[in-house]
């Protein structure tokens, strides 16, 4: 149990916790006192390191947050959680949101990867709802940012389901918009010429198993990448299928799509409907389908904001900056 004593002064609060174990609290504090730094920065307060104990100084509520986020990884380390310090900032982003919010519930929620005995967990409650409706429904639609994990998150369910033999394979598929009618007109076979479309596809899947034993089951058609025009006039039955970059699906490949899913098959449809490259004029169909399907109960939309952005702290920043232009382009 962590000890807590709170002092008061005029316009601050000084807390000390004290934390029985000292390996675990010397995790928690981090590399030279890392993790404190970075809890200290995000709660706009000051906290010193002693022994086992900390020393909190800052407003009320900013020392409660600081408190609530040491307590819960603690927490965390003590379930053998491997807190590293971009965590602590996922735990801060959350906590900072809800107080009442239980990391536990979110980071312990972990999908296992057989592949390279790695696993993977939410860091955020929005990344929870994915799963889980992942989990729940054969048909999400996961709409949102850049950075939010749509397209990680899952690419590691499908791969844990393939090793579950849940499915029989997987199919990983987005539009190469710039093909198109110019894809002629590109050096290379017809490989050489999508493939660039489809590189992040690849990147994502080599990070949940090693590239030999990728190709070995794209060799033997367990695994597939290609481009979503390569999907029509086939029925996809056991198969975990993923189509990244959906907003730039128009809205005849998007049915042609959506009528594609056979028995015993899962489809996660990926999508930031802010950055449509279609041309101008051109309706994306991701926007039409989350029009058209919103009231299909057995349909889930999971919708990600820039505050469930889990790459570096610097690009929820970015995103921030770009939707403060647009909207001041909509206001004159």
């Amino acid at each position: 149990m962590v000890n807590v004593q709170m002092t008061k002064y005029s316009k601050h609060v000084q807390t000390e916790m004290t934390f029985p174990d000292s390996t675990l609290a010397n995790t928690l504090f981090g590399v030279h006192n890392e993790n404190l730094h970075r809890i200290a920065a995000a709660t706009d307060t000051k906290i010193h390191a002693r022994g086992n104990n900390v020393v909190i100084e800052g407003d009320n509520i900013a020392s409660e947050l600081a408190e609530n986020i040491l307590n819960q990884l603690y927490g965390l380390i003590g379930e053998g959680y491997p807190v590293y310090p971009n965590d602590v900032d996922y735990a801060a982003n959350v906590l900072g949101r809800d107080r009442h919010a239980s990391l536990k519930h979110i980071f312990l929620d972990t999908i296992y990867i057989k592949a390279n005995k790695q696993s993977v967990a939410p860091k955020s409650p929005m990344q929870k709802a994915y799963i889980d409706a992942i989990r729940k429904f054969d048909i999400v639609f996961g709409i949102g940012p850049a950075g939010t994990g749509k397209t990680y998150l899952a690419m590691a369910m499908a791969v844990s389901e393939l090793a579950k033999k849940k499915v029989n394979r997987i199919i990983l598929t987005r539009p190469a918009v710039e093909a198109g009618e110019a894809l002629g007109f590109l050096p290379g076979d017809l490989a050489e010429k999508v493939n660039p479309y489809l590189r992040p596809l690849y990147d994502a899947l080599h990070d949940m198993m090693k590239i030999e034993k990728a190709s070995a089951l794209m060799e033997h058609g367990i695994i597939e990448v290609a481009p979503l025009a390569f999907m029509r006039g086939r029925t996809l039955n056991d198969s975990f299928v993923i189509l990244d970059e959906a907003q730039n699906s128009t809205s005849e490949q998007m049915k042609m799509f959506l009528t594609r899913i056979g028995y015993n098959s899962k489809a996660v449809i990926t999508g930031d409907i802010t950055q449509s490259d279609l041309p101008a004029g051109r309706a994306s169909g991701l926007v039409e389908a989350r029009d058209l399907l919103k009231d299909i109960s057995d349909i889930a939309f999971v919708f990600f904001t820039k505050k469930d952005v889990v790459r570096h702290r610097l690009v929820q920043k970015i995103i921030e900056a770009y939707e403060r232009r647009e909207q001041l382009k909509a206001e004159s």
